[in-house]
Formats: C-alpha cells, sequence, structure tokens
C-alpha cells in the first residue's frame, strides 16, 4: 500500500519527435521525465491563465496600447534575464 498521497497518473502519447526532446531536456535538467512533464504543464497553464486574464481586462478597459504590449514585452524580458540560472563557461 503507497504511503502519503501519491500522485495521480496521466499515460499520454506524444510523437516522436517531442519525446525525443522530452527525454533529452529532463536529462540535461537533472530531473524526471515525470518532473519535467509537470514543470512544462505547470508554465503552459500559467501562460493560459494569463492570456486569459488579460482578455478579461481589455474586454473591460480597451485593448492594450502598442505603448503598454512593448513596456510588458521588456518587463517580461527582464525578469526572464533575472530568473535564468547561471551559465557555466
Amino acid at each position: 500500500m503507497p504511503r502519503g498521497k501519491p500522485s495521480p497518473k496521466l499515460a499520454i502519447t506524444v510523437d516522436r519527435d517531442v519525446h525525443d526532446r522530452v527525454i533529452a531536456a529532463a536529462e540535461e535538467e537533472g530531473v524526471s521525465v515525470s518532473a519535467w512533464m509537470t514543470g512544462a504543464a505547470r508554465r503552459a497553464l500559467l501562460i493560459r491563465d494569463g492570456l486569459r486574464a488579460v482578455a478579461e481586462w481589455e474586454k473591460e478597459h480597451g485593448r492594450l496600447s502598442e505603448a503598454e504590449l512593448e513596456a510588458a514585452r521588456r518587463r517580461v524580458a527582464d525578469e526572464v534575464v533575472a530568473s535564468a540560472p547561471p551559465r557555466s563557461a
């Protein structure tokens, strides 16, 4: 009998090229395929939620201007750079 609360399992099928890249990415990051896929799903869901929030905001306040979008792009790019793990030389 398993201890604690085991995670639910999914059985998925992916295209061969995706399969090979997921295996390689998980190995490169030193995590299991399950951990890598969970992280990828979390990121995809975060993006999805963000896009829904923007659409909801725009519905109430109008479309974001090009200047607002550019400011958001710069902020995201800065945060991505700041949160990236250091590269080994």
